[in-house]
């Protein structure tokens, strides 16, 4: 292994802390933000490291001794509340930018900051790791295996020291650093093997209560929250009159009590952390069991509702100020298992959900071993550690899928029921995508972009495609223009030009259309040819009407359905009757037609 000289040690220690200095003149910042802009240390043509030994190794090592030296003389002369501590922040800052450009090992600031967050306390932590959440992009823009690693073990190193119960939005910092800084496909967090998590212990007195003292009931009572009193109170009154209800239900089995319930409930925490211990019989029995009677039971005690949705369901709004401090209260990172603390858990609301829940991802698993599941063709192709010996059977099946349906139902009850069941399911049911990833071994589902050559082929050969082509004459006139062709006493467009396809027909010309029709009727044998001449009888008709109404409409009261338009068109027989006076009399009918002299 090579090793750098302690002279080129030395000197890069001088250049780092002249760099250090000359920054503070620069970012008068004591604070992480903003970030040290390094170009401004140094002119145009002078490098920020120089390169003292050819050997790329060696150099790479003296850097990392020199960065090394000057980050624990400034961390161990100082605090990170000090203003001071500035200059480590403008270290790191330098080394990014010095390992973007391969003047140093990419991975060296992330080194530096692992060792950074094991000096300090989970308080101070805290404002450590907001250096990695600021310059995310930079650290991320460079990727390389080595790089990833690092992240990986500062991240899980911190996450193992803090608690999830008392540091849950430092957990949720760490885990969105992480989500951000690998892409999606990426199988560094993915469980290939399938393995779950048996070390989760849930710990319970696995016995039966035999007796319990009447002290501890009054104390129990009297350490109760007042809605479960008023509830219970209420409940006593319904149970003292009985309803209709309670004759409907007259046949349904009594649930356990709470000291029979207790191992009955605890004991499916063992199913939910171990699924593949439900393929025996035994306990795959004991598990139906077990949630069918706490799912009835979740039916029959009273609800504590979560301040937050008591404010909702009372129409209020709680205020954006108590959010934090609403969705903390309704966090479990363990269960307390105290038999004196039972029942109050049951009537949380929000306990019963979380239970609910672990049971629909338990539910889901065991659908995926059905026959039918086991046929698809990812889970043919899937990797061995994925693919189960088990397979449910159609009973087993059928109740799966029916208490499954019934704690559907039983979440969309309450406050935000509706809304929080649809958040589970559309979780749920993108979990099982994530799941069939897996199973196909985590095929990439992003492409290598293409490249320039193979696209500028690819434009080429498309607009070569969809280029306009020249249109030959055809040889032969269409059928519909053939006109145009005649040669014999009107030649070409002269058709086209004839004075009676620019006239307008006259209402006479259609009545007489309409005569000529009824007498071809009235010779008709055929239906077909009456039923032709019918219409041709009723278009002109419309079309004399049409055309009569602009200068006759006065006269249409003469007309007689089904006899013509000759009446339309014939003279006025008398001056009285062409003023319209209905007390008239009228004149003969063979005078209809003769003029009478005007006195």
């Amino acid at each position: 292994m090579a090793v750098p000289d302690a002279a080129s040690e030395s000197a890069l220690t001088a250049r780092l802390n002249y760099l250090l200095r000359r920054a503070r003149t620069i970012k008068r910042s004591t604070s992480i933000d903003p970030p040290l802009q390094v170009t401004a240390l140094v002119s145009d043509n002078e490098p920020v490291l120089e390169r003292i030994d050819p050997d790329k190794e060696i150099h790479m090592l003296a850097i990392e001794s020199a960065a090394k030296h000057v980050f624990y003389a400034n961390l161990g002369s100082t605090r990170i509340d000090d203003p001071s501590f500035v200059t480590i922040w403008n270290l790191l800052d330098i080394l990014q930018y010095c390992g973007d450009r391969d003047l140093c090992s990419q991975q060296l600031v992330l080194l530096l900051v692992e060792e950074l967050l094991d000096s300090l306390s989970i308080a101070a932590c805290r404002t450590a790791f907001r250096f990695l959440e600021s310059r995310r992009e930079a650290i991320i823009a460079t990727r390389s295996q080595n790089k990833d690693l690092v992240i990986l073990r500062l991240c899980n190193e911190l996450l193992r020291r803090l608690s999830r119960a008392e540091d849950p939005v430092f957990c949720g910092r760490v885990y969105i650093f992480l989500f951000q800084s690998f892409p999606l496909g990426d199988k560094s967090s993915v469980n290939l093997r399938g393995n779950f998590h048996v070390e989760n212990v849930t710990t319970f007195e696995d016995y039966l209560k035999t007796s319990s003292p009447e002290g501890d009931e009054m104390q129990v009572e009297a350490s109760r929250p007042e809605e479960i009193v008023k509830e219970e109170s209420k409940s006593e009154e319904k149970e003292a009159k009985p309803t209709k209800s309670d004759k409907a239900t007259k046949g349904t089995p009594p649930t356990l009590d709470f000291d029979t319930l207790y191992p009955v409930f605890w004991s499916l925490q063992h199913s939910f952390s171990n699924p593949p211990r439900l393929f025996h019989e035994e306990n795959f029995k004991q598990f139906q069991r077990g949630l069918e009677e706490t799912l009835a039971k979740f039916k029959e005690v009273p609800k504590v509702i979560q301040s937050g949705d008591s404010a909702r369901r009372a129409g209020g709004h709680p205020r954006s100020d108590d959010n934090h401090d609403e969705y903390a209260s309704a966090f479990n990172p363990k269960y307390l298992t105290s038999r004196d603390l039972f029942k109050l858990e049951l009537s949380d609301l929000a306990f019963q959900r979380h239970i609910l829940v672990q049971a629909l991802i338990l539910i889901d698993f065991l659908l995926t071993l059905t026959e039918k599941s086991k046929k698809k063709a990812y889970y043919q192709n899937a990797q061995k550690a994925m693919q189960y010996g088990f397979t449910l059977s159609e009973d087993d099946t059928a109740w799966a899928l029916g208490i499954k349906n019934s704690i559907a139902n039983y979440l969309q009850d309450g406050p935000d029921g509706k809304f929080y069941y649809r958040m589970v399911d559309t979780v749920l049911s993108r979990d099982k995508n994530w799941v069939r990833w897996k199973m196909e071994n985590c095929q990439p589902f992003t492409r290598d972009r293409v490249p320039a050559k193979d696209f500028l082929e690819s434009k080429s050969g498309a607009q070569r495609a969809v280029a306009s082509k020249k249109t030959t004459k055809p040889a032969t006139l269409p059928p519909t223009l053939q006109f145009l062709s005649n040669t014999e006493a009107e030649k070409g467009l002269s058709q086209l030009r004839q004075p009676d396809r620019f006239t307008q027909p006259s209402a006479e010309s259609y009545a007489k259309q309409v005569r000529m029709s009824e007498l071809d009727l009235d010779i008709a044998d055929a239906e077909e040819e009456k039923r032709q001449l019918e219409e041709k009888k009723t278009s002109n008709t419309w079309r004399g009407l049409r055309l009569a109404s602009k200068d006759r409409l006065s006269s249409f009261d003469r007309l007689e359905h089904g006899k013509g338009l000759e009446r339309l068109f014939q003279p006025v027989t008398s001056s009285i009757e062409a003023t319209g006076d209905d007390n008239a009399p009228t004149a003969p009918e063979d005078r209809d037609c003769v003029p009478q002299e005007e006195h």
